[in-house]
C-alpha cells in the first residue's frame, strides 16, 4: 500500500503540469475515479497555492487533504465575500461551475428557508474576521435545498491584513 501513496505523490507533482483529464487504461479491472480527483484536485492546489503566494499568505492551510482526502469542495472569497476560487467539484454538489459562482457572493446559494439565525452566525464570525462551522440550508442551481456544512478560516496576508477567507464545504443529509 506503501507504494501508492508515493506513486499517488508523485503522480499528483507530474499531473498538476498537464493538461490530462483522466488515466487513460488499459483493463476493465483498474479504475481511474480517485486519479482523476487527484489529477483535478491538484489543479485546484496548483492555483490556491498560486493565490496564496501572490497574496503573502501569512499561513498556509492543508488544502489537499480537505479537497482531495475528504472530498471537500473549496471555496475563496476575498475581504469583501467575493468569491475567487472554487474547487472543480463545486459543481457536483450544486449545480453551479467554478466560472460561475467566481465574482458573486456566497449568498447566491441561499434561499428563503435558509435559518436566518445561522446566516447572523455566519454574518457576525465574518465581520469579526472569526473562524466558524455551521450547517446551512442552501439551494442548487435547479432550486433543490440541501445541507451544506461549512467550516471557514479568515486567511490574513503576512502584514496582519485580512485578504481572504476559505471555506471547506460538503453537502450532509
Amino acid at each position: 500500500m506503501e507504494e501508492l501513496v508515493h506513486y499517488d505523490n508523485a503522480a499528483e507533482k507530474f499531473y498538476a503540469t498537464q493538461q490530462i483529464n483522466s488515466l487513460p487504461l488499459i483493463s476493465a479491472d483498474l479504475s481511474g475515479d480517485y486519479f482523476e480527483r487527484v489529477c483535478k484536485g491538484s489543479r485546484d492546489i496548483t492555483l490556491l497555492n498560486h493565490l496564496a503566494k501572490t497574496h503573502h499568505w501569512a499561513s498556509r492551510p492543508n488544502m489537499s487533504e480537505a479537497l482531495i482526502g475528504n472530498q471537500q469542495v473549496i471555496v475563496v472569497t476575498d475581504a469583501q465575500l467575493k468569491i475567487v476560487h472554487a474547487s472543480h467539484n463545486i459543481e457536483e454538489m450544486n449545480g453551479y461551475s467554478a466560472a460561475e459562482v467566481i465574482g458573486q457572493s456566497p449568498k447566491m446559494f441561499q434561499g428563503e428557508a435558509t435559518s436566518k439565525e445561522t446566516t447572523k452566525y455566519i454574518s457576525c464570525a465574518v465581520r469579526n474576521a472569526h473562524s466558524f462551522e455551521a450547517v446551512v440550508l442552501n439551494y442548487r442551481k435547479d432550486g433543490t435545498p440541501y445541507n451544506c456544512w461549512i467550516k471557514a478560516d479568515p486567511i490574513f496576508n503576512e502584514s496582519g491584513a485580512l485578504v481572504h477567507f476559505i471555506a471547506y464545504e460538503k453537502e450532509i443529509a
